[in-house]
């Protein structure tokens, strides 16, 4: 009699109960979030700090948000890069807590941010190095990319709903000061979990240190995240081949967050309408820009929804097809499905903008 095959991860969630119960995890964002779900399958869940639909960029915690930070057995975020007011809560909320940072880990490959509303062309042909990361042996994983905190069990007093260092609830991101959290624009850019082979090295590194805090479940962990890897190889070669016919058409970004998208499937974005998050592009950026727009010949800008992108459609609308990137995933449910979602979405957003009509 013919059986169904089953994978690993599913004979350890489905077969087995999970031996111990998993460890508390809090992730930054969405994406983060996505790929923690995702390695966690069949043995917990892991929180999310900032909301769907809120800028991670500058954002104040609601006290059920600051509750799983000091609830915390692990957190893992970006960084300070993406989450400039998050370092101080950690270190505050979950000082027990062991923790993450993805763009300190050595396998994390980093672009450096780029200024002004031009952009300079990247190396499409650049030497993938990173690609030897299949062979990488995760279970003798260094753990570089993570600070020490002991693993010790810590207690988490409860919060009442009253504000944590300034962290009041607040309905829209519109209302806070976004110039006192506005990202680091001479460092690193932080948007890293877009190009899809860091996720696949921070699906290992997550596997890794889960194990060391849940060894009962370290075998769930490691098959999760080695199926998970494969399927974001998978997806990467797709999205290749579906945006290999675009390269040589240059796009406008509302803000620029898409330099790892661009490097590792080789399409060109040509400017940013706003560098930073906060800031509203002034006469002579719009020159500059308009300029670009007829000096390149571009026919796509792409909106977000994360902010008010109006002045697009006010300045371009017309000249441009306005389309829209989401890189945190927005319409998606929050879980293990979101970061591969996303990914094709910006894939095929870019299709849809960019290929010739008709």
């Amino acid at each position: 009699m013919h059986l169904p095959s089953l994978s690993l991860a599913a004979l350890l969630s489905c077969g087995l109960p999970a031996m111990a119960e998993a460890p508390r995890v809090a992730t930054d964002i969405t994406p983060v979030q996505s790929l923690v779900a995702r390695v966690m399958q069949g043995a917990g869940e892991a929180d999310v700090i900032v909301r769907p639909g809120m800028s991670p960029h500058g954002y104040a915690m609601r006290p059920s948000e600051a509750r799983a930070l000091e609830q915390a057995d692990l957190v893992i975020w970006i960084g300070a890069d993406l989450t400039p007011w998050m370092e101080h809560a950690i270190e505050t909320l979950a000082g027990d807590a062991a923790v993450i940072t993805l763009l300190d880990n050595p396998e994390t490959h980093t672009l450096p941010t780029r200024t002004g509303a031009r952009f300079e062309a990247h190396d499409h042909g650049h030497d993938h190095e990173d690609q030897a990361h299949d062979e990488h042996d995760h279970d003798e994983h260094d753990h570089d990319g993570h600070d020490d905190h002991a693993h010790d069990d810590h207690d988490a007093h409860e919060h009442d709903d009253h504000d944590h260092d300034g962290h009041d609830d607040h309905d829209g991101h519109d209302d806070h000061d976004h110039d006192d959290h506005a990202h680091d624009h001479d460092g690193t850019d932080p948007h890293a979990w877009l190009d899809p082979q860091n996720g696949e090295r921070w699906l290992g590194l997550i596997a890794a240190e889960l194990s060391v805090l849940d060894p009962e479940n370290a075998a769930l962990y490691t098959a999760n995240a080695e199926e998970a890897r494969a399927e974001l190889a998978a997806l990467n070669s797709d999205i290749a081949e579906q945006l290999a016919p675009l390269g040589d058409r240059p796009f406008l970004v509302f803000h620029d967050a898409y330099q790892y998208f661009e490097t590792r499937f080789g399409v060109t974005a040509g400017g940013a309408v706003s560098l930073s998050d906060a800031s509203e592009p002034g006469p002579a950026r719009l020159a500059e820009l308009r300029t670009l727009v007829d000096e390149e010949n571009i026919v796509c800008a792409f909106a977000e929804p994360q902010f008010n992108t109006a002045i697009l459609e006010n300045v371009f609308a017309g000249d441009l097809r306005i389309g829209q990137l989401d890189p945190l995933g927005l319409d998606h449910p929050v879980g293990p499905g979101l970061y591969p979602a996303l990914l094709r979405d910006m894939a095929d957003a870019m299709t849809d903008c960019l290929s010739d009509p008709g």
